[in-house]
């Protein structure tokens, strides 16, 4: 499913001109889905594909007569709230429709004139999560983050026995993911401070932020059925940014012996594009295991997956304080790193998930766990940046954080690039900390 095709042509233009201009993140390669209405409207949210500065109105598309057959069904399916109806209808589904819009959008398309009328200038919307999650699962894919913060907790000792051996993961809160842009207070919760002999009830003191990639489940599995590795990636419906804030004082309290609860579940911010799994395929990238380290066992395991089974998504961390906003100064950028870092492949993530034989739905979400890269500036947390907290990061206007304050506004960006492709992007995924309930 995942093979370069002639959506993906470099060559290819579209009659939409601003979705031609350099830099631009949704060119015709790309095709983006999210869920849209038109801003302070009473309309139901329904489904666009984004190209250029526009949205394609996916349930006019359906109703403007132009489509038949699967095409057709897809845009009806696109025609609701939520990605969900759209991803549970397969794969072959999904590429033919972004087939069909790839197409359409081409110059020289001879239907020009009433796609145009489906269009819908991006500054004119507002979005909700790309689908309803029923269920959100985290995992901790980045070695090099498992690493960092495993030495300040066991210098001697930070990689647990089971990190080279499976994906490790946690069940989070899918309730509240929220969509980029919705704001969230500072969390409250039972922390034990340095000295203290018994533990207190207050606002977070040690709020990070931490990069990661969302990977939505298209079609999922009946229970009792694992999805071996061969068959993961025709269950993927594609990637969006995720930011999985962390109360990481709340945290270190918590989580023995049975790992995150509050410090995770007040807010999971997620980007409203998902970038399509196939429009990532000229973007593939090896997943060597270094041979000092153990092998996979057979079931994560396979040729295809080693050879092609990372993805190469450029990451940025950018910030913006209260002070920087009122001197009207733009985000800085504190951190980048690489998708293609990860210790483990979103297909191996969907074949762990469902070897025991649970069962996923089509809208789940899967985290994979903080992006960091193996150099000091692209730690995907303020944790590993601070080596906690200990080392302040200076910003452009002087001030310093070790951790997020009040005010502060967490932009993450991503895209694609290869030389013989088109450069494509994943937008922004952003949220600003509010100040913590009173207590």
């Amino acid at each position: 499913m995942n093979t370069i095709n002639e959506t993906h042509r470099a060559d290819l233009k579209s009659w939409i001109e601003s979705a031609n201009l350099p830099g631009n993140d949704f060119p015709i390669q790309n095709l983006p889905f999210a869920n849209f209405r038109r801003s302070k409207s009473n309309e139901s949210f329904r489904i666009g594909v984004a190209i250029g500065d526009q949205i394609v109105d996916l349930a006019a598309l359906a109703h403007s007569g132009l489509c038949s057959g699967v095409v057709q069904e897809a845009l009806l399916a696109a025609s609701h709230d939520g990605l969900n109806l759209l991803m549970s209808l397969g794969w072959q589904v999904w590429s033919a429709l972004r087939l069909a819009l790839s197409q359409m959008l081409r110059q020289n398309c001879t239907q020009q004139s009433s796609v145009q009328a489906c269009l819908i200038p991006q500054s004119d919307v507002e979005y909700a999560v790309a689908a309803k999650i029923s269920d959100y699962t985290d995992f901790y894919t980045s070695i090099e983050h498992a690493t960092n913060v495993g030495k300040l907790f066991r210098p001697d000792n930070p990689l647990l026995p089971n990190y080279k051996w499976l994906p490790i993961g946690y069940h989070g809160r899918a309730s509240s993911v929220v969509i980029s842009g919705q704001h969230f207070q500072r969390p409250v919760g039972q922390t034990l401070p340095p000295g203290a002999t018994q533990p207190s009830l207050s606002a977070c003191k040690r709020l990070d932020l931490e990069l990661e990639l969302g990977i939505f489940i298209g079609s999922g599995n009946a229970l009792g059925q694992a999805i071996a590795l061969e068959d993961a990636e025709k269950h993927i419906f594609g990637l969006c940014l995720l930011n999985d804030w962390s109360a990481r004082d709340i945290q270190v309290w918590e989580s023995q012996p049975l790992g995150p609860f509050l410090a995770k579940s007040f807010c999971t911010s997620v980007s409203p594009w998902v970038v399509t799994l196939e429009a990532l395929a000229p973007y593939r990238a090896a997943m060597p295991r270094p041979v000092t380290d153990p092998q996979p066992l057979p079931y994560l395991s396979s040729d295809e997956n080693e050879a092609h089974g990372a993805l190469d998504i450029e990451l940025d961390i950018l910030i913006q304080t209260t002070a920087m906003r009122e001197a009207s100064m733009a985000p800085s950028k504190i951190a980048q790193s690489n998708y293609r870092h990860a210790y483990w492949t979103a297909a191996q993530l969907v074949t762990q998930h469902t070897v025991n034989g649970c069962n996923l739905q089509s809208g789940d979400l899967l985290g994979t766990g903080t992006l960091s890269g193996p150099t000091a500036d692209e730690a995907g947390a303020l944790i590993e940046l601070t080596e906690g907290g200990k080392k302040p990061v200076v910003l452009p206007n002087g001030e310093t954080r070790t951790f997020l304050e009040d005010g502060d506004a967490i932009t993450l960006r991503g895209w694609c690039q290869r030389t013989g492709f088109a450069r494509i992007g994943f937008g922004q995924c952003t949220a600003q900390v509010l100040p913590a309930r009173v207590i």
